[in-house]
């Protein structure tokens, strides 16, 4: 993170990476060499150790698990749940990993703007409309939107999944916006060439 980068409007210091646990400090190392960066809200969270611990484990779990459900198909929910909260944060730093995933920077902006303009398969859109749902009045969900996912192919588990990723996005959305959280710069230019 560049000094002139401001995290957030919350006046909370970020430590410095050398005064953090050997834990968290091999975590950020991992983020420098494989995204070449630390992102903004692993930054953020590292004045709460504990707290850190338990979003990034979380995160990982979530984001990763061995299930279904690609990276992408993840990432997509994390954009589609991220534009219905108009999160700035979420949409930049996973708006850049649905390009990266797809090697499509234009499926990457219409998912940021509008997933329905995208060319997608019934099954995604099915996905994409539950998160959707799920955001914006998760009282309104019942059986017949799960249903509508098991005839798009989904499993019980990856219901689940489907579930847990908007889930945590809808969170994620509403900390980023309550504490005015800023999206690393170099996610904007990152994965934005055209397919070959």
């Amino acid at each position: 993170m560049s000094a002139q980068e401001k995290i957030m409007a919350l006046d909370i210091a970020t430590p410095e990476k050398t005064s953090l646990p050997e834990d968290m400090q091999k975590y950020l190392n991992v983020c420098e060499e494989k995204l070449g960066m630390i992102p903004n809200v692993i930054s953020a969270f590292c004045h709460e150790p504990e707290q850190f611990r338990t979003f990034t484990r979380f995160y990982n779990e979530i984001m990763f698990a061995k299930t279904g459900l690609t990276p992408l198909e993840r990432e997509m929910i994390a954009v589609v749940v991220s534009s219905t909260n108009h999160c700035f944060y979420c949409l930049t730093a996973h708006g850049k990993a649905v390009r990266e995933y797809s090697n499509d920077p234009i499926l990457g902006e219409q998912m940021v703007m509008n997933y329905r303009a995208a060319k997608l398969s019934d099954k995604h859109v099915a996905m994409l409309d539950f998160a959707v749902k799920l955001t914006e009045a998760s009282d309104k969900i019942i059986e017949k939107d799960r249903e509508a996912l098991r005839v798009a192919g989904f499993s019980e588990k990856e219901i689940w999944d489907i579930s847990n990723v908007a889930a945590f996005y809808n969170m994620t959305n509403r900390l980023a916006a309550a504490v005015d959280m800023q999206p690393n710069t170099e996610y904007h230019f990152q994965n934005r060439e055209s397919p070959d």
